[in-house]
C-alpha cells in the first residue's frame, strides 16, 4: 500500500458516499449491523468508519443505554459521516488511528470495522489494538473485500484504465481495497494478535446501478483511484471515467447494470 492510499479528502468523501456506498457497501453494512446487534453490546467502537454507512444502520439497532464511539483516521470522512447521521446522544465521533487507539484497555464489548483493515499499514498492530480495548469475551467484527477478480465492476474499471495508461496502469483497487483477501493470512494475523474462535465467511452480493456510468464514476472519482488517474495526466479524469463507463457498457449493457461483488466477513473473540 502506498502512503497516498490513505488520504480521503477533497471531493472524495462526498462522491464516495453518493456513489460507492449504494453500489457496494450497503448490503454488507446491513449484514454487519445485524451481526453486531446480535451480540447486544453496551459499548461499541467502530474503526475506519468512512462516511458512516454502518453507523447509520447499526445505531438504531443498539439499546437506548448503549454507547457508540465512531472513529476514522481521516477527519474529512468522519465529518461527512457526522453530517449524515441523525442526532444521537449515544454517538461520540473521534478522529483516531486504528493502530494507536486513544482508549483504555478493556473498554468495549464490540469493535467493528467494515472494509477498513485493507488500508491499515500494519494490520497485526491494528488487531492488537482492537484486542487491547475489548473486554474479555468481546467480539471483533470486520469485513474485507475478496480478490478483485471476484468483484466485477472494480476489475472492469482496473482493466479499462490499464488500456488508457499501458505504461503505468493505476492499480489502487487491486493493490489496496482488494489486496488483503488471503483467509489463511487473515486468520493467522488475528490469532497472532490474541483472538480466538476466528470465523471467516465468504459472502457474495450483487452490485447494481441505473447505468454503466455510475460504477465508473464511483470507482474513478469516489475512491483514491482518482488521485492515481490525475497523477498520470492532468485533465484526464473525465475522459478516463468515460472510457471506464464505455467498457462497463460493452460488457454489461447500456441500461441498468448488475455484477457480482464478494467479501470476507470475519468474527473473532477477545
Amino acid at each position: 500500500m502506498l502512503e497516498t492510499d490513505k488520504v480521503f479528502a477533497g471531493s472524495v468523501p462526498e462522491n464516495y458516499d453518493r456513489y460507492m456506498v449504494p453500489l457496494i457497501f450497503e448490503p454488507y453494512a446491513a449484514d454487519l449491523a445485524g451481526r453486531a446487534a446480535s451480540f447486544s453490546p453496551s459499548a461499541v467502537l467502530e474503526t475506519a468508519a468512512g462516511t458512516g454507512v454502518v453507523t447509520r444502520v447499526l445505531a438504531p439497532r443498539l439499546s437506548s443505554g448503549a454507547s457508540y464511539v465512531v472513529s476514522d483516521l481521516n477527519q474529512p470522512m468522519l465529518d461527512y459521516a457526522a453530517s449524515r447521521q441523525t442526532p444521537d446522544s449515544r454517538i461520540q465521533w473521534r478522529q483516531a488511528d486504528a493502530l494507536a487507539l486513544p482508549f483504555e484497555d478493556r473498554t468495549f464489548d464490540l469493535v467493528c470495522c467494515q472494509f477498513g483493515a485493507m488500508f491499515f499499514p500494519d494490520r497485526p498492530a491494528a488487531y492488537r489494538e482492537a484486542r487491547r480495548v475489548l473486554k474479555s469475551g468481546g467480539h471483533f467484527l470486520l469485513s474485507v473485500w475478496d480478490r478483485i477478480e471476484e468483484n466485477v465492476f472494480a476489475n472492469d474499471v482496473t482493466n479499462a484504465l490499464a488500456r488508457i495508461f499501458p505504461n503505468d496502469p493505476p492499480r489502487f483497487l487491486a493493490r489496496t481495497p482488494h489486496g488483503y483477501h488471503d483467509k489463511d493470512l487473515i486468520r493467522s494475523e488475528l490469532e497472532g494478535a490474541g483472538f480466538s474462535h476466528v470465523v471467516i465467511e465468504t459472502r457474495a452480493e450483487q452490485s447494481r446501478a441505473s447505468s454503466p456510468r455510475i460504477p465508473a464514476v464511483a470507482y474513478c472519482q469516489g475512491t483514491l483511484l482518482r488521485n492515481e488517474i490525475e497523477a498520470r495526466e492532468t485533465g484526464k479524469l473525465e475522459a478516463a471515467t468515460d472510457y471506464a463507463a464505455s467498457a462497463i457498457a460493452d460488457r454489461h449493457g447500456g441500461g441498468e447494470v448488475a455484477a457480482k461483488i464478494q467479501a470476507h466477513v470475519i468474527v473473532a473473540v477477545a
